[in-house]
């Protein structure tokens, strides 16, 4: 559960053990799914362990009166976010999936939350969002994506646009190269940074399709996210081998691709020979329409 166990109770630290023990060991049976799924940049030969059904992680958040839920989609691999002013039950939701939109609307009726805000962090091409059938179902709900997807939605974002919940609010960094239209969500404090596909745990988004160019994602990387204090905790749009969460400094320290230099990066990136997603062809159309289907 990285650093944040620390500042946690001994039984609820225990408890956070438990709960980072259980989802390494899911992590290989997700990787070894997904690679025969053909996710995005992975190669493994790890044996699944067992079958779970692992549908979110309680993640524990490091800013007074600031509620934060990390939720899973198992097909995707998917990180759907949920934020709340614990006061004024304000909330938004990051990245949420159509196929669990059920659960995310359930959790938020049960804690009582008042859902502002569905953004995206970009238009993806793995999976269908849920922002568009989530404004039917959530009266004033309002649906956000940056200015430069070309998707539509009821608010389009640009570089330093902030998005208000409550007494916090999560500021708008542009970092395209993956796509044209990638965002990462800052926190107001910097202790949080929500990096889409941009920035991966020890890896980064592919960059050969959807307007992608490998330069001008190492730089967004570097300029937009390596610049956040050290501290500042990385929570991606996926992951594939079960981890949670990284932060700036690990990154900057150890990831095999963006410590390396422009001209390496931009050859490793130019020579993935990936797949695409097997669900590209629907899901980009869907998601430029706020997930709205025909």
């Amino acid at each position: 559960m990285c650093s944040v166990i620390s500042r946690v109770k001994p039984v609820q630290r225990a408890l956070a053990s438990t709960l980072r023990l259980r989802t390494n060991a899911d992590g290989l049976n997700y990787a070894a799914a997904q690679s025969r799924r053909f996710c995005p940049g992975l190669s493994t030969g790890a044996q699944p362990l067992w079958v779970t059904s692992r549908s979110y992680c309680a993640r524990i958040a490091t800013t007074d009166g600031l509620f934060f839920r990390q939720l899973f989609e198992v097909e995707s691999c998917t990180y759907t976010y949920l934020l709340a002013d614990t006061d004024t039950k304000e909330a938004v939701i990051i990245d949420p999936v159509l196929e669990t939109i059920d659960r995310d609307l359930e959790l938020i009726k049960e804690l009582g939350l008042s859902l502002k805000v569905a953004v995206n962090t970009h238009c993806h091409a793995d999976h269908i969002t849920s922002t568009g059938p989530m404004k039917k179902r959530v009266p004033g709900l309002k649906s956000a994506i940056s200015k430069l997807s070309g998707a539509s939605a009821d608010i389009h974002l640009t570089e330093g646009d902030k998005i208000p919940f409550g007494r916090h609010c999560l500021i708008v960094r542009e970092t395209p190269g993956h796509t044209d239209g990638c965002i990462t969500l800052v926190t107001g404090d910097q202790t949080m940074a929500f990096t889409g596909d941009a920035l991966l745990i020890r890896g980064c988004g592919r960059t050969d399709f959807q307007q992608g160019c490998a330069k001008r994602l190492y730089k967004s990387v570097h300029e937009k996210i390596f610049t956040l204090p050290d501290e500042c905790l990385l929570y991606p749009a996926h992951d594939y081998l079960g981890r949670m969460a990284s932060s700036v400094g690990e990154e900057r320290k150890f990831n095999p691709r963006l410590t390396k230099t422009m001209e390496e990066f931009a050859d490793i990136m130019n020579n993935l020979n990936l797949p695409n997603p097997k669900k590209m062809a629907t899901a980009v159309p869907a998601n430029l329409v706020c997930g709205l289907q025909d």
